[in-house]
């Protein structure tokens, strides 16, 4: 089988580097080899694979060591559950520099050892969702990751920066093959979510993959820095990422997404109830205003 290399993006807080090791540890569990490549300046994307809080980045270790021509790959690269090789990229210490760096510096360096060269099924890149910005972008810019999958909940700010990574899919696909491949659904309980984000995906041209519902195994499994078919292999939410993983292994959608405008967006929204008709009578009116005006109108 060829080499397929996938990024997983989605905003801040979404389950996104939660769902992509409980995702791998589906995919190894049937037998296929892979590495995750953290591009999230947390450096939290290997972390349940290898039972640690957190894996020393390259970064990190170029900074140590004078630079990143000064390392080896066995340095960088450890293996978890499963035989998965481990990668974290890391940035720059807060505040200074530009996180993606980290991301770029990072590609470059496993490129450069072979680190690709082994007898890989997937690569995914784990990547920080909200800025659709420079390094970030890399695994889309530079054809590195053909196939983004976006993780998402029926809540407005997780659907506003699914579109807005679907903007930026569309910008690069035309001069390379990178395809949204599908939004995961990791589910926030919400009204009517599975329908909604089916909705979405329609309306951005592509399909909802899997809708994870939410258990509190996950957390548990969490605490303990596995994931879930380690931890809990007979649970039903392990059949989920195992689900999750069989649909990836055969999923041939791959598209130039059709983003939505924000007034699409808000119609959306509107139709499943998330978002009320706009009023431009209610603009800009404190709560004490709308306390008096109520009050004046029952009078």
């Amino acid at each position: 089988m060829a080499l397929r290399q996938c990024a997983i993006y989605g905003k801040g807080g979404i389950g996104k580097s939660t769902t992509t090791q409980n995702l791998v540890s589906g995919l190894a569990e049937a037998g296929n080899k892979i590495m995750i490549v953290g591009c999230d300046p947390k450096a939290d994307s290997t972390r349940l694979i290898l039972h640690s809080k957190a894996q020393n980045t390259i970064m990190e270790m170029a900074a140590d060591a004078g630079s990143v021509e000064d390392l080896e790959l066995e340095d960088v690269l450890k293996t978890g559950y499963g035989d998965v090789k481990c990668v974290e990229s890391g940035g720059p210490e807060p505040g200074v520099g530009c996180a993606g760096r980290g991301v770029i510096t990072a590609i470059n360096f496993l490129e450069e050892e072979g680190a690709y060269e082994e007898d890989l099924d997937f690569v995914f890149y784990d990547v920080l969702g909200d800025v659709v910005c420079g390094g970030f972008a890399m695994p889309i810019r530079q054809n590195k990751a053909q196939e983004i999958y976006i993780v998402v909940s029926g809540e407005m700010m997780a659907m506003y920066a699914a579109n807005n990574i679907c903007k930026g899919i569309v910008k690069y696909a035309s001069s390379g093959s990178v395809r949204l491949a599908g939004l995961i659904c990791n589910s926030r309980n919400t009204d009517r979510e599975d329908e909604l984000i089916e909705a979405l995906a329609a309306k951005l041209g592509t399909h909802m993959i899997h809708f994870i519902p939410r258990d509190n195994v996950v957390q548990r499994a969490e605490i303990r820095r596995m994931t879930v078919i380690e931890y809990d292999p007979s649970s039903h939410q392990a059949d989920e990422y195992r689900s999750l993983a069989s649909k990836i292994v055969n999923n041939k959608k791959m598209v130039v997404p059709t983003p939505l405008t924000m007034d699409e967006l808000e119609e959306l929204m509107m139709e499943f109830g998330m978002m009320d008709d706009e009023d431009e009578t209610i603009v800009g009116r404190t709560a004490a205003e709308e306390q008096a005006a109520a009050s004046a109108s029952a009078a």
